[in-house]
């Protein structure tokens, strides 16, 4: 019998966990039965609707507030909690009482039904569990007869019918025998008292008897009469007792079977547990073996580098020292120069002349090394710089040897970022990827790194969007199969543009000249083809024959902030120009093409001479750079060279153009890395519109802007 009660114990205390309401977090009290098969304490439920209820009023009165119900539990009156529970109970007719209840077990909504609370079965066997569990807390404590005078006794007996406590004396003369007391059931001690019978939660009045196999619910004769279970498979509470508790009973008994199997797997997993601590410690100890490795290697090479400057500043110094000592003597009283004077003061001839000879040898010479003045010694130590780029780079992709999946390759060509950054790599066919993160975060100009973001990606491609203007980003992706993940790919580091993107299509109203230039539907592209009205023209042309640039103008204007586009231009094509052109010049600029004060005018191609930028003032209504035969152009102005070398860059890919009309300036970019090629200033004070012309053969496409749209064509490509 010990042995019997201390196993009860030990069970009573294993089971803790199941007892506690996931609600208030607290043994159960007089637990309910929800749809779902999960059990809350009664309070609990009423709390809930409760509350439930008034945040559904507050957000059908004004909305004001917004706050999630489940997180929302108050203590509301009990008056309040009692007309909750009243079937058919509502505030109001426009108000309904709700009927979904947030259960605190699954987090799921289930449906309460039209009886709400009034329609759950009490828990009645997890409250007699309940009941055990705390007189086994309780332990010795006794509970005593509720009928004694004080003092009272110790009870020895618990009357349910009753609903109270007796000792020996008491339980004789309240259930004397021959009385139909006499028969009240009775059991040991205990505080909790349930009905004998359970009765009907819809048909207060009829005991429950039967169990609905659809509804998986106890239910009375009239629910299948004429109720809501009338048409569903119902059998006898005996029957579905003893179905039940077999089923219960095997389930348990194969637990129990298998424990030695549980037991086994906790053991395989407390070993798995320490020989990952030991492992990840040997791992630790490893990398900084191999980096302590690396530190003497770097101690030895610094201590070697290091010795190489001393030993080399000490050699120049020895020979600085030398010639100082050298000149030191040239100069009055001192050395050389005193010596000689002292000669001087020699009246002797013969000796004067023997002593002289020799010291107009040496002052000679000294002279001579005034006149061709060379230091002993160099002060640069230009050469003993020492050059760490390829081992940085080597460093920087330190990582842990590949685990099961390749590093993915970012490739740099198709990455590239505009309005956002859109970036592509690439994995290896035979060892596919489920997944991708990429990470990237912000450098700052200090070379402070921020934290990394992620982000989880499905395919071989990403659009990232909301970076910060004229900023520095790193890229890097891992790849994932299954619980495997493969070391960062080699970072990638991209220039956002230094101003928010600034969108337009091309203007078919404005000067634009439809028998020079084709501009495509979408008119983000043009294409110039005036050297075939030239070539009609050739009988015409002797001499002196000069040809206008064909113009083209953004469909939007600019008066304020700073803004940024990008355009690229075909490597065919023959004399481009793209800049900015200001609302009050347009006109004129578009009508006068023969005015040699106009800019449209054109005294050459522009390639070389840059004379039509030679004649701006700094400040111009309009900027316009000059593009062609697969070169960049830079116009001539008072600072920069003369020569033409000078001034010819190799043609960007794409050529961004920069308008910042706070401070009146225009900059010319290569968006390849995002580096300013030309600026100056530029007269802002009416609106500014994008312009470009062509002459000859050429083709201009504005910068297609990067977004998601064009992300998820590729990926359904």
């Amino acid at each position: 019998m010990e042995g019997d009660a201390s196993d009860s114990q030990v069970t009573i205390k294993n089971i803790e966990k199941e007892l506690i309401c996931p609600a208030c977090k607290e043994l159960f009290t007089h637990p309910l039965i929800l749809p779902c098969q999960h059990s809350v304490c009664h309070k609990c439920v009423k709390e809930l609707l409760m509350s439930l209820d008034d945040s559904f009023n507050d957000v059908a009165s004004d909305n004001s507030n917004q706050s999630s119900p489940r997180l929302r539990i108050t203590s509301p009156s009990m008056d309040k909690i009692d007309k909750i529970s009243r079937p058919g109970w509502k505030r109001n007719s426009l108000t309904p009482r709700p009927t979904m209840f947030p259960c605190p077990g699954c987090e799921h909504d289930v449906d309460l039904g039209e009886r709400g609370v009034s329609g759950l079965f009490r828990n009645f066997t997890l409250e007699t569990i309940v009941e055990r569990y705390r007189q086994a807390a309780r332990a010795a404590t006794a509970i005593m007869c509720d009928l004694c005078k004080p003092p009272p006794q110790e009870s020895t007996k618990s009357c349910m019918d009753c609903s109270a406590s007796f000792c020996n004396e008491c339980f004789k003369i309240y259930h004397p025998w021959g009385t139909v007391k006499a028969q009240h059931e009775y059991v040991g001690p205990t505080t909790n008292f349930r009905p004998k019978v359970l009765m009907c939660p819809e048909h207060e009045t009829e005991r429950i008897n039967m169990y609905c196999e659809l509804c998986r619910r106890p239910v009375c004769h009239l629910c299948k009469l004429g109720g809501n279970h009338s048409n569903h498979r119902v059998t006898t509470m005996s029957s579905a007792y003893k179905s039940l508790k077999e089923k219960l009973s095997k389930d348990i008994d194969f637990l129990i079977s298998k424990e030695s199997q549980v037991k086994s797997q906790i053991s395989e997993l407390n070993l798995l547990m320490k020989e990952t601590e030991c492992n990840g410690e040997r791992a630790k100890e490893e990398a900084l073996a191999h980096f302590e490795k690396l530190f003497e290697i770097l101690e030895d090479r610094k201590s070697s580098v290091l010795k190489a400057i001393d030993t080399s500043k000490k050699l120049r110094l020895d020979k600085f020292h030398t010639q100082v000592e050298e000149y030191q003597g040239l100069l009055e009283n001192n050395g050389l120069v005193g010596y000689a004077q002292e000669v001087l003061k020699e009246t002797d001839q013969s000796c004067f002349v023997q002593t002289a000879k020799q010291l107009h040898h040496r002052i000679q010479k000294a002279t001579e090394s005034l006149k061709s003045f060379r230091p002993a010694a160099q002060a640069s130590f230009e050469d003993y710089v020492v050059n760490t780029s390829k081992q940085t780079e080597v460093l920087g992709e330190l990582s842990f040897f590949s685990n099961g999946v390749d590093i993915p390759e970012i490739n740099e060509e198709q990455s590239k970022v505009y309005n956002n950054a859109l970036i592509n790599w690439h994995q290896p066919e035979k060892d596919k990827a489920d997944s991708y993160v990429l990470e990237y975060r912000k450098i700052n100009r200090d070379e402070e790194m921020m934290s990394w973001n992620e982000l989880e990606v499905h395919g071989t491609s990403k659009v990232v969007s909301n970076l910060e203007s004229n900023s520095h980003y790193a890229f890097r992706v891992r790849a994932y199969r299954g619980s495997i993940c493969s070391p960062c790919s080699r970072e990638l580091v991209l220039h956002t543009p230094p101003a928010p993107v600034f969108s337009f299509l091309f203007d078919e109203k404005c000067g634009y000249n439809n028998e020079h230039l084709l501009l495509n539907l979408k008119r983000d592209r043009v294409e110039s083809r005036a050297g075939f009205n030239v070539l009609l023209a050739a009988e015409r042309i002797q001499v002196g024959y000069y040809t206008s640039l064909d113009y083209i103008i953004g469909d939007v204007g600019i008066s304020k902030g700073k803004h940024f586009w990008a355009c690229r231009v075909e490597p065919y094509s023959y004399l481009v120009k793209v800049g900015v052109a200001s609302s009050d010049k347009l006109q004129e600029w578009l009508r006068s093409p023969r005015d040699t004060a106009s800019p449209r005018y054109e005294q050459d191609s522009g390639h070389d001479s840059g004379s039509e930028d030679a004649c701006f003032d700094s400040s111009q209504p309009f900027t316009l750079v000059t593009i062609g035969m697969k070169k960049f152009f830079i116009p001539k102005s008072p600072t920069s060279s003369n020569e033409p070398e000078n001034r010819v860059l190799p043609m960007p890919t794409s050529i961004g153009i920069f308008l910042d009309c706070d401070k009146g300036k225009v900059s010319f970019y290569d968006t390849d890395n995002m580096k300013c090629l030309y600026e100056r200033q530029v007269d802002c004070s009416h609106t500014m519109y994008p312009a470009f012309a062509l002459m000859g053969s050429g083709g201009i496409q504005l910068e297609e802007p990067i977004t998601a749209k064009y992300l998820e064509y590729e990926e359904d490509v």
